[in-house]
């Protein structure tokens, strides 16, 4: 996963996973899912992103314990 933000833009984009970009769709105002031709996300793109987001500084990773 990868996590960018474009201060020039005002952009965040988070990347799930690297593939070839099919379709995207804009599901509210500002925020852009990146589909590939199975129609699984790939990324997402938050425009505005200082709007809309606290913490622009810093990424924090959790993750979670499996789910038995």
């Amino acid at each position: 996963m990868k996590v960018m933000y474009d201060p020039e833009v005002d952009a965040l984009q988070i990347v799930f996973k690297e593939g070839e970009i099919e379709s995207s769709e804009e599901e509210m105002d500002g925020m852009i899912f990146d589909f590939n031709e199975e129609g699984k996300v790939l990324g997402l793109e938050i425009l505005n992103a200082s709007e809309k987001v606290d913490n622009l500084d810093g990424v924090e990773f959790i993750r979670e314990k499996a789910r038995a």
